[in-house]
């Protein structure tokens, strides 16, 4: 797929074919769900909980007496029924983590990149280089490459002007190229990938794609 290369002014100053095995695969749109769902599941802490009866601080004393007072039979105050009592089958702490193949999650990755080539999302810079973080010109940048669109920028390595640059806008973020996942690659409506990020990807999907 020949795609237009862009400075950052927004002006096409060349062009670039992109990898066949990893922009144009036949997108698996279960097998990106799955990622999905395995990535936001793991991102659980899984710390919620409530207390059962047994857990409440509150007088394990026989209420009323059994017999005679023409009301419900109970022992205690803590049952679930009542206010203050406790929870019935309630969430306890557990993992939420899903396990998923190296293999089917890069695959997923190449499927995602392949729908976004498809619907001309992405867009290729020859760099993203800035002396001193400067929001004003990230965001006339951005404006440049992307319009008014939100944006993902893949960078090849760390980057403080750039990042810090990138931080405050409201409809755009950074993401390291080896750093890529589904759920912000689905999240955003353009991507924006200097070359130097695009070898990166290359690296690390390219050779097992190969495979």
């Amino acid at each position: 797929m020949l795609v237009p290369v862009r400075n950052m002014a927004g002006d096409q100053v060349g062009s670039i074919e992109l990898p066949a095995a990893i922009f144009e695969v036949e997108v698996n749109t279960a097998l990106m769900h799955q990622a999905y769902v395995r990535q936001m599941a793991n991102a659980r802490l899984g710390t919620h909980k409530t207390k059962t009866r047994g857990e409440i601080n509150r007088t394990k004393a026989k209420w009323y007496r059994q017999k005679g007072t023409g009301r419900a039979r109970h022992g205690a105050r803590s049952a679930p029924i009542f206010v203050g009592g406790g929870v019935a089958h309630g969430p306890q702490p557990h993992k939420h983590t899903l396990k998923m193949p190296r293999n089917m999650r890069r695959a997923a990755l190449r499927c995602a990149l392949s729908a976004l080539a498809a619907g001309d999302q992405i867009v290729v810079v020859d760099k993203l280089e800035m002396e001193a973080p400067k929001t004003s010109m990230m965001a006339k940048t951005l404006q440049s490459l992307v319009g008014d669109n939100s944006a993902l920028v893949l960078l090849a390595d760390r980057d403080v002007a750039v990042e810090s640059s990138i931080r405050n806008l409201d409809n755009a973020h950074y993401l390291r190229a080896s750093y890529l996942n589904i759920r912000d690659l689905l999240k955003f409506d353009r991507l924006v990938i200097p070359q130097s990020a695009l070898d990166v990807i290359q690296i690390i999907l390219g050779q097992e794609a190969k495979n």
